[in-house]
């Protein structure tokens, strides 16, 4: 970054130092520069651009989206000199001086913003100070970048400080609902400076500590250090071992955990770790649900491709739906940044010579084969070193598909080379390790009597990847059957005609003629492994030959689905097979894949373009084995001839029991998009669990709901499900306002079963980095004898440390009242769509501890602490003591009790109150004691 200070700064002499140049490119940023904003092929736009006081985003003025109008710096994924992108190339003139020009490629859907400066020197400035802040920028400064801003846009009157009621206005946004009086109370303890009546940002940040101080984890770590106020090396080993079930633990581990996390420095010196130190270790990534070492590759990669499932992608080149989108060759470089490895290219004859890429004969833009191969070139290996499968539908002529061979060639070179690969393991397809920094072309392939010295030949109009397919008629199988009826179909041409357009249906009428095809000899000998070729009996075929890849729209393989699952399965051990979204679905909407891979299909096809339930099950799939795009199948996938329609699809195994315990959550926002946004009522939060897998084991829960609380509701509930395979569930959190105003989904965050970790765990909603709730994990395995025998049940934490969260007076009411109940806190509407699996819809099961049958005994055993947790007398230190999970047991409280606060809670409430006023005064009073809550 240095070189792009000026020479005769330079030259001006030694003291001019890299330090000096962040520093002056910081003070120009944000002073603000006037450059032009490129859009389209219109006239630019002439802004103002600025970096905001904290640093954390580049805003422009003036702008339609007034405070919205903004750019985050950890959202940019690369800043780019010249005029590089499409936008750029789109201004064929050259009325833009190169040194000027520079582009920012930033969001999860690598949007650019292309800007012209007035000079040089000023595109220079920018370029240097947005790489170094994207360098700069840590995980550990989020809260403080959180909190800076959130004290900025709460400060209406720009004076640097927040009065009362800019306080409360900021509460009723955070969705924290405190009696005014409490809110006074703090706001006077946290106003210590000579300037009374407002909070300073330090104030401000003391303020926040205040109301962000946990009590869930506050009375977990009591109970690990028999009621000290801080956990030594002993405690925390006791209480990772048996909570978090980690194994092995050095004394240097946790000596590396305290000086991490604890801000203290007597509790440092003492080599303990109090409430602020066990808070930011639990808020920490060793605290996420999500097991740390599945963000590197963890899985065997050894295998033959067709025990992988491979992340696949569907119309690449779209941004939206299939008539009006544009193409872009920025959305290759998302998807395989977002970690694809499949991806789609629709080649057509283009002007002068020149292969295009777009949609058919809609109306989308077309863009340059040579760009799209250039940007594939250099964002395959960015996320991962395993192939890249390029699925090539090719419509164009021979002299075309010679260019593209040539760029393949010309552009990704030895990435094509596929030479050092065993020629003698012919039979089976080669493992992703072998393969890894190859492209694969999957494509159409030359007969092999063909004469080799030919340079073209005709291929039959089979499978290229892509809708469309012709279909010969003399094929009698059940899916090309299908395929047939569904072009020969006059229906289906008048749903076209009537509900989309003209031109969908010249293009359906012209594959349905095309025959046969004249291929290159050059193109077709890039293909290796994976050549296209039709489904002509799924029992039988592949046994010859596992080089091949077929392709099916999700209308045919729902129809094999239903007849033929097993042999589906064992098709899917042969060969690779590619599952695409059905030509109905011009809006680019996906299906769940979900189904597809109950049946070991390995490229189920989405459409990366459209956010949604769909894509997100996707990506929770694929971040198991660090993103890398292939995820290993189950060893019954690979072998065993399973039927995963089935209700016992392994007949012999056992359940896998996931008891979750839902116990409290942390910065709940509002629904977006919400009718009144931060002004609107403070949100009435559940949270709802869904198992999504084989159709035996798709089933939801949800919890009761919190009223007024959105900030730091307590469930305290315990859902309990039984799985049948769980290697290939996902487990999806949902939450949700029961009390809507329009849109009432607020968040969600889905994970694949086999990467959630045991213990306290904290689940972080998808986007949005500070909001989570709390849950403690519990797993089981029950063999196939005891699940005959006996009605599974929660397993009960060992007797000698018991911890309960007070219930309510009187036993639950049944099931069925349960169920009526809590219907009015489900989503408004659950109906059963082509894009969600049928799931069985159950209560929350409560279950009591051993001991608790005799209710008058129980009560004289367990003693109450701070906000309803109790702890048994008989709470030891010793090393096999457990605190298993958050029991539910009964309590003598009066009726009513889950609706109101009753005496006993309030008093409970003014021991919390006060023991945190302990801990205030012994922490330090620096912006390090801050807890990471919220």
């Amino acid at each position: 970054w240095y070189q792009h200070s000026s020479s005769s700064s330079r030259e001006a002499g030694d003291e001019w130092t890299f330090s000096n140049v962040v520093e002056r490119c910081m003070c120009s940023m944000q002073n603000g520069t006037q450059m032009t904003k490129l859009k389209g092929k219109k006239n630019g736009l002439v802004r103002f651009f600025y970096l905001d006081d904290h640093k954390s985003c580049i805003r422009w003025r003036p702008s339609k989206k007034h405070d919205k109008a903004k750019i985050t710096i950890d959202s940019i994924h690369e800043v780019c000199e010249g005029k590089k992108s499409e936008i750029f190339r789109r201004y064929a003139d050259n009325r833009f001086d190169p040194n000027c020009c520079f582009s920012i490629y930033y969001g999860e859907r690598v949007k650019s913003l292309d800007l012209v400066s007035t000079n040089a020197e000023e595109a220079r400035t920018w370029i240097t100070g947005l790489k170094y802040l994207m360098a700069g920028i840590s995980d550990e400064d989020s809260l403080l970048t959180w909190l800076q801003q959130t004290f900025s846009e709460a400060d209406k009157n720009g004076d640097g400080t927040l009065s009362i009621g800019e306080v409360h206005q900021l509460l009723h946004k955070l969705n924290v609902n405190l009696a005014k009086q409490k809110v006074r109370q703090m706001f006077q303890e946290a106003d210590t400076d000579e300037i009374q009546g407002s909070l300073g940002f330090e104030e401000f940040c003391s303020f926040y500590k205040m109301i962000s101080t946990r009590r869930d984890l506050y009375l977990i770590m009591i109970s690990y250090s028999n009621q000290k106020e801080v956990l030594d090396l002993q405690d925390l080993a006791r209480f990772l071992e048996n909570e978090q079930k980690m194994r092995g633990l050095s004394r240097e581990h946790l000596v590396d955990i305290v000086a991490k996390f604890e801000p203290c420095p007597e509790n440092l010196q003492r080599m303990v770790i109090g409430i602020d130190g066990f808070t930011n270790y639990m808020r920490s990534p060793a605290g996420d649900i999500f097991n740390p070492e599945h963000n590197q590759v963890n899985q065997d990669m050894t295998q033959p491709l067709c025990n992988y499932f491979i992340a696949t992608s569907h119309n690449t080149y779209l941004t939206g739906d299939q008539l009006l989108s544009q193409s872009r060759v920025e959305m290759y470089a998302y998807v395989l940044q977002a970690g694809c490895r499949c991806v789609e290219v629709d080649c057509w004859d283009g002007p002068d010579g020149e292969p295009i890429i777009h949609h058919g004969y809609t109306l989308t833009s077309k863009i340059l084969f040579k760009d799209v191969i250039e940007t594939i070139n250099k964002y395959a290996f960015t996320k991962s070193q395993y192939p890249v499968i390029l699925s090539i539908e090719n419509h164009c002529s021979v002299p075309q598909q010679k260019k593209m061979a040539e760029y393949l060639k010309e552009v990704l070179q030895d990435k094509l080379d596929l030479s050092s690969v065993n020629a003698h393991e012919c039979k089976k397809l080669p493992s992703p390790e072998i393969l890894k920094g190859k492209i694969l072309v999957k494509g159409k392939k030359l007969p092999a009597n063909l004469d080799p010295e030919v340079e073209e030949g005709d291929v039959s109009d089979e499978d290229s990847g892509d809708e469309g397919e012709d279909e010969d008629d003399d094929q009698n199988s059940q899916v090309n059957k299908t395929l047939n009826h569904r072009y020969l179909d006059r229906q289906f041409y008048l749903l076209m005609l009537l509900e989309r357009s003209v031109t969908l249906v010249r293009y359906i009428v012209s594959l349905r003629r095309r025959k046969t095809m004249r291929l290159s000899r050059a193109l077709s000998d890039l293909v290796k492994y994976t050549k296209s070729v039709r489904v002509h009996d799924i029992e039988t075929q592949a046994f010859a030959n596992s080089w091949q890849v077929s392709s099916l729209d999700e209308t045919v393989m729902n129809q094999i689905l239903q007849l033929q699952p097993r042999e589906l399965v064992r098709f899917n051990q042969r060969q690779l097979i590619r599952v695409y979204p059905s030509n109905y679905r011009v809006d680019s909407s996906n299906f769940n894949p979900q189904a597809y891979w109950n049946a070991g299909c390995h490229m189920v096809a989405m459409n990366y373009q459209t956010e949604g339930r769909m894509l997100e099950l996707n990506q929770a799939k694929f971040s198991s084995n660090g993103n890398c795009g292939y995820i290993l199948k189950p060893k019954c996938m690979c072998k065993d001839a399973i039927n995963p329609m089935m209700e016992d699809p392994l007949p012999g195994h056992g359940k896998t029991q996931l008891v979750l315990k839902i116990i409290s959550g942390q910065q709940l926002p509002k629904p977006k998009d919400s009718v009144f946004g931060d002004r609107g009522e403070i949100i009435d939060p559940f949270v709802e669990v869904e198992i999504i897998g084989l159709p035996v084991d798709c089933s939801k829960q949800q919890t009761r709901v919190v009223n007024d609380n959105g900030f730091n509701p307590m469930w305290e509930e315990t859902l309990v499900f039984n799985i049948r395979m769980p290697q290939i569930s996902l487990v999806r959190f949902q939450v949700w306002d029961h009390d809507h105003i329009g849109q009432d989904f607020i968040g969600q965050r889905t994970v694949a079963f086999t990467s959630m970790m045991p213990g306290y765990r904290h689940v972080y909603l998808e986007g949005m980095a500070e909001s989570s709730i709390f849950v403690h994990v519990a797993i089981h395995d029950i063999p196939e004898k005891v699940t005959k025998s006996h009605p599974l049940i929660p397993p009960l934490s060992p007797a000698r440390v018991r911890r309960t969260l007070l219930a309510p007076a009187i036993p639950r009411p049944s099931t069925p009242m349960r169920t009526k109940t809590r219907s009015r806190s489900c989503p408004r509407k659950q109906t059963t769509s082509p894009q969600s699996p049928m799931v069985n819809c159950k209560p929350a099961f409560h279950w009591q501890t051993q001991g608790a049958q005799n209710y008058g005994s129980y009560s004289n055993q367990v003693r109450p602490i701070l906000n309803g947790l109790c702890l048994s007398d008989s709470t030891s230190s010793s090393s096999d003591s457990s605190t298993d999970s958050l029991e539910f047991v009964p309590s003598c409280l009066p009726a009513g009790a889950e609706q109101c606060e009753g005496t006993l809670q309030r008093e409970m409430k003014v021991l919390f109150d006060q023991k945190m006023r302990e801990i205030r005064c012994k922490s330090p009073s620096s912006f390090s004691t801050v807890q990471q809550d919220f």
